[in-house]
């Protein structure tokens, strides 16, 4: 997940060529997953681990985004598998839409597409609180800490 754009891209072609629709019409479905490794590749998404928290935690009981421990800055995230959909076809829940970013700076250059260079994308995890209490918090996903 270090060429975080072009692995991204790479999913979505995938689908799109083996279901022939537009890429332009996917987007992504983000689950939470019960175990930290898998031995097996998914067949039409992909896993994803190693990503950090910042300002909350991930509940392995509830299964949802959880205050942080007093004193914890960072926690480990849960791994996630990353699948292509239809845009129409997205499924919904109550979540946050989290902001993943590649270090905890969070600022980069403004590019083309509005964003910074640092964002990646923003990742749906389950929530029971509004959307509004997590950004208050400046709740993130990590894919890098600092030294």
């Amino acid at each position: 997940f270090y060429f975080t754009h072009a692995f991204l891209t790479g999913i979505k072609q995938n689908f799109a060529r083996r279901n022939k629709i537009p890429i332009d019409t996917l987007g992504f479905d983000y689950t939470c997953q019960p175990i930290r490794e898998v031995t097996e590749k998914h067949e039409v998404g992909a896993f994803v681990n190693g990503m950090f928290l910042e300002g909350a935690r991930w509940d392995y009981d509830a299964f949802q985004l959880e205050d942080s421990e007093p004193k914890v800055l960072y926690s480990e995230a849960p791994m996630l598998l990353v699948e292509p959909v239809e845009l129409t076809k997205r499924k919904s829940f109550p979540h946050y839409e989290c902001p993943l970013y590649r270090t905890t700076e969070r600022k980069g250059t403004l590019a083309t597409t509005g964003h910074s260079t640092n964002f990646v994308m923003d990742i749906q995890l389950p929530s029971d609180r509004p959307q509004d209490y997590w950004i208050r918090g400046g709740v993130a996903l990590l894919l890098e800490l600092s030294e």
